[in-house]
């Protein structure tokens, strides 16, 4: 969790941020955002707009036979479906000053919160099997004319009245001061989204309408019992446990990949150092290049290590089948190895590959003796890249270039 503030903006509560690379993402957004909004709030004070309570309108039965499939589920769960009219205000739910900020977006994270699926408005319509007609009959209805914009909202008749009032308080917080005061949760993508209002100063005062609630002695104790390590402590099991440095243990701690980096640890019998370099830094390095993370499921990389396990892949390919699946190419890890043409070569056909490419570079190989390992491991890799280990490419192709240059002699 962190606060931010922009210049012109208010203090904001943004919790979720996993990853540090993400957090630059986020203070991004949060600052088109803050301004977006301010634009906003600009906007609506030239609209002279102002609220009644002739405003809203219950259309359950005008849209009992409208084709939506959202309204249609909700009038059979007996909720009810109301019109809200915003005056002068056409064109403000979709107005957009940066991509992705919209005063409709706002409502829409606002009701969510409610528990309401979403909330559909005038720049939006037709759309969602709300068709024109539906419309023409609701702006006759509610006398909706072109310079006004509307709001259509599904929910239970008893929390109606609750969302309108706080679709109203936030609209004309926005219009008076701007930013409205929220707590916001950080999605993967780096943007942030309404999760609650920040508490107020009456928050610090016990809740009257809810009971207190009696902890006993027991549960106190219980409770003692289940109390987690400290960061410190846990970071020292990690490096004690798996015999890691403390920085790889810091890091795999603090990963997404703790509980599958213990889970292959105790299924196969693979090097720590090696798996959680691999699951913090190969992966970090992928999708810093622009790679998606999500993509790489947790079954696929446990069976990807598998299969080093079992010699079926060499370690060398980790990185290029995790590219392939990060790249959204293939979905699976059997997948990625076709589309790759990855597959562990032997030691005879490694012998035979390498042996032809040395037949067929004499010239290098007598101008530059045992130099010439460099240029020919280029060759080589470019044919058996992630088929078999480095260091057994290297100790075949230096036997077969020394054998060369003796029949040479």
């Amino acid at each position: 969790m962190f606060q931010l503030k922009m210049e012109g903006g208010i203090v904001i509560e943004v919790k979720g941020v996993q990853q540090l690379d993400q957090l630059e993402k986020v203070v991004e957004y949060e600052a088109k955002r803050q301004h977006g909004l301010l634009v906003i709030s600009k906007k609506i004070q030239e609209k002279d707009w102002k609220f009644t309570n002739e405003d809203k309108k219950d259309i359950t039965e005008l849209f009992s036979k409208c084709k939506s499939k959202i309204i249609q589920n909700a009038i059979k769960k007996n909720q009810k479906i109301l019109a809200v009219s915003f005056k002068n205000m056409a064109g403000m739910f979709g107005f957009s000053p940066y991509e992705g900020i919209r005063l409709g977006k706002e409502v829409a994270e606002l009701v969510r919160f409610f528990g309401i699926g979403g909330v559909f408005h005038s720049d939006e319509l037709p759309n969602y099997g709300i068709e024109e007609s539906d419309l023409e009959k609701l702006k006759k209805f509610a006398e909706i004319k072109e310079n006004d914009a509307f709001l259509i909202l599904a929910s239970p008749q008893e929390k109606m009245h609750t969302i309108v009032e706080q679709i109203i308080l936030r609209i004309e917080h926005i219009r008076d001061k701007g930013i409205p005061i929220d707590t916001r949760l950080a999605t993967q993508s780096g943007e942030t989204k309404f999760l609650r209002p920040r508490p107020g100063a009456a928050r610090m005062y016990p809740e009257t309408d809810i009971p207190p609630i009696i902890i006993t002695k027991e549960e106190l104790s219980e409770a003692e019992n289940k109390i987690p390590k400290s960061w410190d402590d846990s970071i020292k099991e990690l490096e004690t446990k798996y015999k890691i440095n403390p920085q790889l243990a810091e890091q795999i701690f603090d990963s997404r990949y703790i509980e599958l980096f213990e889970k292959i640890i105790e299924d196969i019998n693979i090097n720590p150092t090696f798996v959680a370099s691999i699951l913090c830094s190969s992966i970090t390095n992928l999708e810093r290049s622009g790679l998606d993370p999500n993509l790489l499921k947790n079954q696929e990389i446990f069976k990807l290590f598998q299969l080093l396990e079992e010699g079926k892949i060499a370690k060398e390919s980790i990185e290029i089948i995790f590219e392939n699946i990060m790249a959204g190419k293939s979905k699976t890890v059997e997948q990625a190895i076709k589309n790759t043409s990855i597959q562990s070569v032997n030691e005879d056909d490694l012998e035979k590959i390498i042996g032809d490419i040395v037949e067929n570079n004499n010239e290098i190989i007598k101008n530059q003796k045992e130099r010439a390992i460099g240029p020919l491991m280029g060759i080589v890799m470019k044919e058996l890249r992630g088929k078999a280990s480095g260091e057994t490419i290297n100790n075949i192709l230096l036997k077969n270039i020394k054998k060369k240059i003796e029949n040479m002699t």
